[in-house]
């Protein structure tokens, strides 16, 4: 029999003949159980999830007084994007292939939400390696590394859950997290190690609600590149506990000449992966959105579940530009290993400049990056009395000498400041004279280094 309950009738003045369905008696008037739902004022509230969702750089940095000294130009060093001074251009088979799938016309439609079969394809075949190898069936398409990651650790865990992220580490981590009502611990990272993770510390944080191990590599902020040998000893304790790893990997293979970088999915005999990248670093184009989740999973751990679920939440919104797919096959396939080369040694002598120049300067530490974009710089604040912290260290760094370094605080890791080291060299050397400058102006010995320089 035919369930009409559904099933409005209108009658030849296309009035709805079935008035009880919407609350109106056979006169036209609204009935009185209708009229005690109404609300009596307005109460829009926002939700919690977007009371809950905040990130620390923008809490920070819109809360800190910025006021550049006049008497000298700007030079931002706290911006993690590689194109912002020019000096950083992708290489022009990689927009000739953008133009490409433009003219082509065949890329202004709406794609499947994982992406074109075509496209993951492509991005398998890239990334497929005998240790882990790939299908397209084992590739979603995002809207950049961001929504890869949101997607990953949604897929994850649920609220109440917790997850164990590096400390100092991307911001977004926590932001993501906390907004879906998933706890995150920290594990700390160890300076004096290259800042290796500190084993012990992060395996004492797991406990029967830990879904999700997340490996920053290379780093970001820390610009650290970690050895076979390490990474084995983190897939070593996931395995022993049960915990599958998202890798954020979207500075993969962007290591320093000299260097050599190893995924985590190559040396993982059993944790399941979950690894996040796309082109916005290594390919200098990271307004284009274009990101990708690699899903390792050769003992069928996560099965089919995650996978839908990933599906799933793709479904939400129709994720990575479409034209950008269309140039995929061209920018991967294409672009000149020396492009990348070009690239990784400027971002190296920019490092080594920064290292040599920054650590004499006394009452700041440093340790020289193998990879990425950044470098980490401690403050001793001992030896800077004037100021209680780093937010109000480079608050003044930039009201008297116009340099801006992002504080650490950010990142869960007070009292050090990042530097983005893609700004061109002669501006690199500039900012270095000048937080220089400011540290022997500023800087105080202690009463032990009197002391010790009295005897």
């Amino acid at each position: 029999m035919e369930d009409n309950s559904y099933v409005v009738k209108m009658n030849g003045n296309g009035v709805n003949e079935n008035n009880s369905l919407n609350g109106v008696n056979g006169k036209g008037s609204v009935s009185k159980s209708k009229q005690k739902s109404r609300r009596q004022r307005w109460n829009i509230r926002p939700s919690e999830i977007s009371i809950n969702t905040l990130n620390p750089i923008r809490a920070i940095v819109d809360g800190m007084k910025l006021s550049p000294n006049p008497g000298k130009p700007m030079i931002a060093l706290s911006i993690g994007d590689p194109t912002v001074f020019g000096n950083l251009p992708t290489d022009e088979k990689v927009t000739q292939a953008l133009k490409d799938a433009i003219d082509s016309h065949k890329y202004n439609g709406y794609a499947p939400s994982v992406g074109y079969q075509k496209s993951r394809d492509v991005v398998a075949n890239f990334y497929t390696c005998p240790e882990a190898p790939l299908e397209a069936e084992d590739v979603v398409l995002t809207s950049g590394c961001s929504q890869a990651i949101d997607l990953a650790i949604t897929v994850l865990c649920n609220p109440g859950d917790n997850i164990l992220i590096p400390c100092p580490g991307f911001s977004l981590y926590k932001t993501l997290a906390v907004s879906l009502g998933i706890q995150v611990k920290l594990y700390n990272l160890l300076p004096e190690k290259s800042w290796e993770i500190d084993l012990q510390h992060m395996e004492s944080l797991i406990d029967d609600r830990t879904t999700c191990l997340i490996i920053n590599n290379p780093s970001n902020p820390c610009g650290s590149v970690y050895s076979k040998e390490h990474l084995q000893n983190v897939l070593s304790v996931a395995s022993k506990n049960c915990i599958p790893i998202l890798a954020d990997e979207i500075y993969g293979d962007m290591v320093f000449p000299g260097c050599k970088y190893q995924s985590m999915a190559s040396l993982s005999s059993d944790v399941p992966i979950l690894a996040c990248g796309g082109l916005a670093k290594r390919w200098l184009v990271p307004g284009w959105r274009m990101g990708w989740i690699l899903i390792h999973d050769r003992n069928q751990i996560f099965g089919k579940e995650i996978r839908q679920g990933l599906v799933h939440l793709s479904q939400r919104i129709m994720g990575a530009c479409t034209i950008v797919q269309g140039a995929i096959e061209s920018i991967l396939n294409d672009t000149p290993q020396e492009f990348y080369y070009r690239t990784l040694s400027f971002l190296k002598s920019n490092s080594e400049i920064c290292f040599s120049e920054l650590s004499t300067v006394p009452g700041l530490t440093l340790v020289l990056p193998a990879g990425a974009m950044y470098l980490m710089v401690g403050i001793e604040m001992e030896h800077f009395p004037e100021f209680q912290n780093d937010v109000q260290f480079t608050e003044r760094l930039v009201t008297e000498q116009s340099v801006f370094c992002l504080p650490a605080t950010a990142f869960e890791y007070p009292n050090y400041f990042r530097i983005v080291v893609t700004v061109p060299e002669e501006m690199m050397m500039e900012a270095c004279a000048r937080i220089r400058e400011f540290c022997q102006r500023h800087y105080r010995p202690c009463s032990q280094d009197s002391n010790e320089l009295d005897q």
